[in-house]
């Protein structure tokens, strides 16, 4: 989920001295504990989890999450058929994104579909990574009926969460760390859930550290849950210092994004081992960017780093189409940008999912 001027991990994140004890962090407020996983905790949960491979999942007939998780278009059909895909090469994790307005305007409906999706997605053999908030695309939103695709452009109706309202609305705050904990408290020591991914890319956009705040205070309410599950939020543009090191410090396992090719796949990977912690690329295989499975999944098998890339699916997302090459007659692009299988279940190419199956099948 990436714009033109997204660049990779490509150098090691130093990480200078903290302010507060390495067991805290400061907060205007109060001093909160940190409840950060040790590294034995972190090892604990990668060798009970074994090597993840999977995609970022929206089920193809959704534009966006808001369309995935409300009532009147939650489509469980369509869920378990594309689950049903994913089984069959190999894979056993997906990465699933939420948004605080499908929970606010139905909370007990919002944490029943997520429980239907968990028992769908678990009957497949497939664990959940949750997605909380998210920096990428579309700023503004709204509940109910979702706008249809812009032909050929890539995650068209895509939107943010919670998006520049966190600037405009002094009790929006309050009512996302309701929102966190109440989803944490529900599903904290639910083991079809592999990781809580609290924000996609923070500091996208142009937000830089303007996204701080949010970032700090969504691992706070994290810490106050502490779920059994590790807490986490993807480094993904070097340029980032502060909320790199924020986010490299806090997470209980090292998550991160990469869509480039194996050299500096290679060295994104080299430059976090240090960290000596479990490891998971919650983002890659974006095929013009030399980005392939062919070149990358055998990358991260090796390395024991979690593999998951862009899209299962081609549908309403549009991500089959790159993020900066709009084609407005909404042809088929020549090179698929993301994605593995065609709406009917046929894959984009035979020799991908072979590759995979090799990779995936007897693990």
């Amino acid at each position: 989920m990436k714009l033109n001027n997204l660049i990779g991990l490509l150098v090691v994140f130093f990480l200078g001295a903290c302010n507060c004890p390495q067991t805290e962090t400061c907060d205007t407020k109060s001093q909160v504990i940190n409840t950060r996983w040790t590294k034995e905790q972190a090892k604990n949960w990668g060798e009970e989890n074994g090597w993840l491979r999977g995609s970022n999942f929206n089920p193809s007939t959704a534009i966006n999450q808001l369309e995935t998780w409300q009532a009147e278009s939650f489509d469980t059909a369509t869920i378990n058929r594309e689950l049903g895909w994913a089984e069959e090469i190999g894979m056993n994790c997906m990465r699933v994104y939420l948004h605080h307005v499908a929970w606010e305007v139905d909370k007990e409906g919002f944490k029943y579909r997520m429980n239907q999706y968990l028992s769908i997605a678990d009957s497949h053999g497939i664990k959940t990574i949750f997605v909380f908030f998210d920096d990428c695309w579309n700023v503004t939103y709204k509940a109910g009926k979702q706008p249809d695709p812009k032909p050929g452009v890539h995650n068209s109706g895509w939107v943010r969460d919670p998006g520049d309202l966190i600037f405009l609305d002094e009790n929006l705050m309050p009512l996302l760390e309701e929102y966190v904990k109440d989803v944490l408290t529900t599903y904290k020591d639910d083991k079809r859930i592999a990781i809580w991914d609290l924000y996609n890319e923070p500091g996208n956009n142009g937000l830089k550290n303007s996204s701080m705040p949010l970032l700090r205070n969504v691992f706070r309410w994290g810490w106050e849950v502490r779920p059994s599950q590790p807490l986490s939020a993807g480094v993904w543009n070097v340029r980032l210092t502060d909320l790199n090191k924020f986010q490299i410090e806090n997470s209980d396992i090292i998550t991160y994004h990469n869509y480039q090719g194996p050299e500096k796949h290679q060295a994104a990977i080299d430059s976090l081992k240090k960290y000596d912690r479990p490891m998971v690329c919650t983002e890659y295989m974006a095929r013009r960017n030399n980005s392939y499975f062919q070149n990358i999944m055998p990358i991260l098998k090796n390395e024991n780093v979690g593999a998951i890339n862009w899209g299962l699916v081609a549908g309403k997302s549009n991500t089959k189409y790159a993020w900066d090459e709009p084609i407005p007659d909404g042809s088929e692009p020549a090179l698929w940008f993301h994605e593995i299988f065609h709406p009917d279940g046929t894959p984009y190419s035979q020799e991908e999912v072979d590759l995979i199956k090799s990779l995936t099948l007897g693990e």
